[in-house]
């Protein structure tokens, strides 16, 4: 998500075994930035999508 969506995240796994298939997100940035955040991951996600049809 960094190098495709310029937002960082860090491996699930921080939240224990069950936490492999997620990421973690911080929401330490002023809300636009998490705006601005969120809709770059939905723009990366939506290209994933269409990659995978």
């Amino acid at each position: 998500l960094l190098v495709e969506a310029g937002v960082a995240v860090s491996p699930g796994i921080g939240f224990g075994k069950y936490g492999d298939d997620y990421v973690r997100i911080a929401l330490i940035e002023n809300e636009n930035r998490i705006r601005q955040a969120a809709r770059n991951i939905k723009k990366f996600l939506k290209k994933v999508e269409l990659e995978q049809k």
